[in-house]
């Protein structure tokens, strides 16, 4: 493969062929029903997949009820969830994409509402429930307090992630992302602003990304040889004396060698009120330290909003495929819209529009 490949190139990872490097993120559609998928959801993602995306990685999906960020997220903690998934697989497949599922734990911030319904903890008398965290403390003043996770909880977080990716792989997903971003639990045990413990799982960096490696393990192990495993992180938290993206290239040395094979990289999350300078492309220079310094096969992420910005991000070498998450919100067809002739997926029914 050249060194500057073409945005519309295949991506492989492992046994996975993607189509080109134009990805959908995951983005929570809050429209879930018991964590079950929904007919939006089936529509939601077969649109883009018609849409000429090369992989389309299913939102935010919790391994637990309780890792919920709010009730209308979708789960992959029981068997009925998993046969919903599988006719939004179906649909996607048959459009000539690629779908791989965001594997999710909230952590802290969850039990909140669904966005466009209100905002903070949702009471326990409306089915709010109680969150856990690696240390006490709220994300902020309105939502719900944590407890910490003693090793029990942990290790049935551990299972759940494996358990989960599981029921991924029998509903069809081709891949995996693990959540490690945004302020969610496995960052939340990264990061020392939110892990306040004393005991194997704080303290030390070793200490800190002491979770996120077992997750790793244990979801690996059950993936096929041939099935690459990703993870979204958050580079940095924007904030003095927080995560950073020295801690994030150690980290990623250290799960690269336990066979993750793809980073999305993106940032912040973790505490509120944070200020960043946000620009076109504001975290691509996140995106290139990490590829460099740990040869991980790395996306980028964050108001990359056309064609022509994409391309330049993978002439540079800052990574090797870009995420865009709104742009495809706003226009399902972009990538079939602005690919080659010869690269187009463009479903027969729709030619004549080509």
């Amino acid at each position: 493969m050249s060194n500057k490949p073409s945005l519309f190139s295949p991506l492989s990872l492992r046994g996975l062929e993607i189509p080109n490097r134009i990805l959908m993120p995951p983005m929570c559609q809050y429209s879930a029903v018991d964590g079950l998928v929904q007919p939006w959801h089936l529509r939601h993602y077969s649109e883009r997949a018609l849409g000429g995306v090369g992989l389309v990685i299913v939102e935010a999906t919790a391994v637990q009820a309780r890792g919920r960020i709010s009730p209308g997220d979708l789960g992959l903690w029981n068997d009925a969830q998993r046969d919903a998934f599988r006719p939004v697989v179906e649909a996607v497949h048959a459009a000539g994409a690629k779908i791989g599922v965001q594997l999710a734990h909230a952590g802290r911030k969850a039990s909140t509402q669904v966005p466009w319904q209100g905002s903070g903890a949702v009471a326990p008398t409306e089915g709010g429930w109680q969150v856990v965290s690696a240390s006490e403390g709220a994300f902020d003043p309105s939502y719900p307090s944590p407890v910490a996770l003693d090793q029990a909880g942990i290790d049935e977080v551990v299972a759940d992630f494996a358990a989960a990716a599981r029921r991924a792989l029998d509903a069809g997903f081709d891949t995996v992302e693990i959540h490690a971003a945004h302020g969610y639990l496995l960052h939340q045990f990264l990061s020392p602003l939110t892990n306040k413990r004393t005991d194997a799982y704080g303290g030390s960096p070793a200490n800190r990304f002491r979770l996120a490696l077992e997750v790793v393990k244990a979801v690996r192990k059950v993936l096929p040889a041939d099935t690459p495993l990703l993870i979204r992180v958050s580079a940095t938290d924007w904030v003095e004396g927080g995560w950073n993206v020295d801690e994030t290239v150690a980290l990623l040395k250290i799960l690269k060698d336990e066979g993750v094979d793809f980073v999305d990289v993106s940032s912040g999350g973790l505490v509120p009120g944070v200020k960043i300078a946000i620009g076109p492309g504001y975290q691509v220079p996140l995106a290139a330290q990490v590829r460099r310094e740990t040869g991980l096969t790395t996306g980028a992420v964050g108001l990359i909003t056309d064609a022509d910005q994409a391309q330049a991000i993978l002439d540079a070498g800052d990574a090797d495929a870009v995420f865009m998450g709104r742009l495809l919100l706003r226009d399902p067809a972009y990538p079939n819209r602005t690919a080659p002739a010869d690269r187009r997926r463009v479903p027969s029914q729709y030619l004549r529009a080509f």
